[in-house]
């Protein structure tokens, strides 16, 4: 139920400086006895004895008892000489503690907070009390008065307290004008607060729709938008058409607007006048710094050395043999300065990768390796036997803000890789971004290899870099074709290959590691899933259900990962008086449950515990990661992970946003992990995401067992549908134009 009441705070039992979430004790003063409610929701900058007026919605905790959730608050001075008194106490200013605040009481009663605010400097009066710390209490009262006169602004026109904190936090005193000025400044300086945000802000303050705040922040909307889907640029004509959906304005304004935030450089338009692009100036620069580093490093080495005879040795003293396309990979690698290897599964890439490894290291090269996410670091750690971490982590991530929205790196050109070699692993995922800040920070002379399956699903970030660098043509690039014997064995690779060559897979081998079943439904889909995650596949594989991975095509419809989630934690870990839980949102968190983190955290505290001992420590967890809920301290509100590789994180309740159970994961979701048994249901969904590649993508994710739960006709049209969500990109048209410039010098 709803309520609203007032009364003074007596008591903060904890607050959160970052996010504003806090529980405190409320002495209701408007029921009649003074009344204690425990409160707990977002309060910006909170202390004992300040008056407050809240409403909120009355519940019951299973530990703490009655608690009211905070939906929104105001807070007045307090009128009381008791509750002034508390709030001076409290420590809410800084530099009077109870015996000072006594002695103000003593000496301005009521008018107090008055005289702080208006006339500081008649605290010297009292005892203990400098005139420059008179002063100095000042500025820290009215700083106190300004977020209350911020959050209370900003609360009129719909903005959340937890928001209105961030906004606060971002424009101290400047707050107020900000907003009224130009509110759509919010949706440039803060995550969090978007266009529609600051656009409902600014209808209220009373900001034309034609105003050039409102169109150049709808461009950029737009343009951040196609950025979230994959593209670097948009076309001149599409952003002026989907800016003018957006705001109803005509395309005159927008594209007087286009010109002026050119001239600006918020913006960048590139190429002739039918058919030009419209890109953010970072994105523009990153692609035109990746073209340029690339040709640059490709052109840089071109020893002419033969490695024939010291790749044989290599194959005698390690007992392998390799084929001629793999030696002449291995060959490229040590005499080109940029060299892409790609190829599908079973061709041989780590074999490769294992070779050039050692013969670098032969030579007396240093070799760095590094993948885009945590999981594809560490097996390509396994697969090689030589440490390899995140791109982010080797190129030392910090931020440029307290919101962690703004990133750069400790290596760039000035502070370059020490490095001969670097070989980067499922180079795929890595979009314009990433790869722009690796190459910015390899020298010239240092070798670049570039390891990757092209036909898997492109990076979540904008850019589709590795498959523009291979159709450039004038990059090095040795593909893969051959599937070595061992892996012939596996129907797995088999079929990917047929799949990924447009034919249908093969069900109907003996000793198969790869199954199809046949369902015709949803619900039958679900029902056999749920069997075989919980029964059939644990006792065939000999493995506990949790390692037996479910991906699926989407997220929200009766078979996407929240609805199979909340399925497969019922059968697999169902609620149990011995497990403590936490609902987050309107997700379950439970003792036991497979989690995975969705986002980067490179300031999250881990450890690594062996036997009771920590082992090590550091931090670092990245979106991808996978762990088990060890333990719910509801008492403590944390809740401890175990991740894959050891490392235990705790996450505080008001955290939990970064983690999702992942029973069952996107295939998106599950690029450059590889598991024991993946379950794939195939049903229906939108024709742009039924693909080829993203079918062949999750059939490759799957290590000794695939089984696909559905209908076989649908897994064919997925194999006859080869059309691919397209990219604006100009990656390849910008190497081809600097190739063929070098080319006349």
């Amino acid at each position: 139920m709803e309520i609203t009441f007032e009364g003074v705070i007596e008591k903060v039992k904890h607050h959160n400086a970052e996010n504003g979430f806090s529980v405190f004790v409320v002495s209701a003063t408007d029921r009649g006895d003074d009344e204690d409610v425990s409160c707990v929701g977002v309060v910006a900058d909170i202390n004992s004895g300040e008056s407050i007026r809240i409403t909120g919605i009355e519940s019951e905790h299973p530990v703490y008892g009655p608690q009211v959730r905070v939906i929104s608050y105001e807070k007045t001075e307090p009128k009381s000489l008791k509750a002034i008194e508390l709030y001076l106490s409290s420590g809410a200013v800084k530099g009077i503690g109870a015996a000072l605040a006594k002695r103000i009481i003593e000496k301005f009663g009521e008018k107090a907070l008055e005289i702080m605010d208006k006339e500081p400097e008649k605290l010297s009066k009292v005892k203990g009390i400098s005139m420059t710390k008179a002063v100095q209490i000042g500025e820290q009262y009215r700083s106190h008065a300004e977020l209350r006169s911020a959050v209370l602004f900003l609360g009129q026109y719909g903005v959340t307290p937890n928001f209105a904190l961030k906004i606060y936090k971002k424009y101290k005193g400047r707050t107020i004008d900000v907003v009224k000025k130009n509110p759509y400044s919010l949706a440039d300086d803060l995550i969090g607060v978007g266009f529609k945000t600051a656009d409902a802000i600014a209808a209220k303050i009373g900001i034309e729709k034609d105003s050039p705040f409102r169109i150049k922040a709808g461009i950029k909307y737009i343009l951040n938008r196609a950025v979230t889907e994959g593209n670097v640029y948009l076309p001149y004509e599409e952003t002026v058409a989907e800016t003018n959906a957006l705001l109803l304005v005509g395309e005159e304004p927008i594209k007087d607007c286009l010109e002026s935030m050119h001239i600006e450089n918020s913006v960048r338009m590139e190429g002739s006048l039918d058919s030009k692009k419209i890109y953010l100036t970072f994105f523009a620069r990153a692609e035109n710094t990746v073209a340029k580093r690339l040709m640059d490093l490709s052109s840089n080495l071109k020893e002419t050395t033969d490695y024939t005879e010291d790749i044989r040795a290599l194959e005698a003293a390690e007992n392998i043999q390799l084929a001629e396309k793999q030696k002449s990979a291995v060959n490229q690698a040590m005499t080109n300065g940029v060299l892409v290897i790609t190829g599908g599964p079973g061709t041989g890439k780590t074999t490769i990768i294992k070779t050039i490894i050692r013969l670098c290291q032969a030579e007396g090269y240093d070799v760095l390796l590094a993948a885009p996410t945590g999981r594809a670091a560490k097996r390509m750690e396994e697969a090689t036997g030589t440490p390899a971490q995140t791109i982010h982590r080797l190129l030392g991530i910090k931020f440029l803000d307290e919101e962690k929205s703004r990133q750069t790196f400790d290596k760039n050109e000035e502070n370059p890789l020490e490095a001969d070699v670097i070989i980067i692993d499922e180079s795929s995922m890595v979009d314009i971004l990433i790869m722009n800040a690796l190459l910015k920070a390899i020298p010239e002379g240092t070798r670049l290899i570039l390891v990757g399956d092209a036909d898997q699903l492109p990076s979540v970030g904008a850019g589709n870099v590795l498959r523009d660098i291979i159709a450039s043509g004038v990059i090095k690039v040795v593909k893969l074709t051959e599937i070595y014997r061992q892996a012939e064995e596996s129907a797995i690779v088999t079929n990917a290959h047929r799949i990924n060559s447009g034919k249908y897979p093969e069900f109907d081998k003996k000793n198969s590691d790869f199954f199809m079943i046949t369902r015709n439904s949803t619900e039958r889909i679900s029902s056999i899933i749920i069997d075989l995650v919980r029964q059939r596949l644990p006792a065939y594989l000999d493995c506990d259900p949790v390692d037996i991975q479910v991906l699926t095509p989407m997220r929200k419809n009766p078979l996407g990962s929240i609805a199979l989630n909340t399925l497969l934690q019922e059968a697999i870990n169902p609620p149990s008086p011995a497990k403590n839980e936490r609902i987050h949102g309107k997700t379950v968190f439970r003792e036991g449950d497979k989690v995975m983190q969705i986002k980067n955290n490179y300031e999250c505290e881990w450890r690594e515990v062996k036997k009771g001992k920590i082992t090590d420590e550091g931090l670092g967890i990245y979106n991808g990661d996978e762990g088990i809920i060890n333990y719910i301290d509801t008492e403590r509100e944390f809740v401890e992970v175990i991740f894959d590789d050891e490392k235990v994180v705790h996450y505080g309740f008001t955290q939990l946003d970064q983690l999702e159970l992942s029973y069952a994961v996107t295939v998106h979701k599950s690029q450059g992990s590889e598991y024991g048994a993946v379950i794939i249901p195939i049903f229906n969904g939108p024709e742009l995401l039924m693909s080829r590649n993203l079918l062949y993508t999750g059939l490759t994710r799957a290590k000794k067992l695939a089984v696909i739960v559905g209908l076989p006709s649908q897994v064919n049209k997925m194999v006859d549908n080869n059309k691919e969500i397209e990219r604006y990109t100009s990656l390849k048209e910008k190497l081809i134009e600097i190739a063929n410039i070098q080319a006349k010098f």
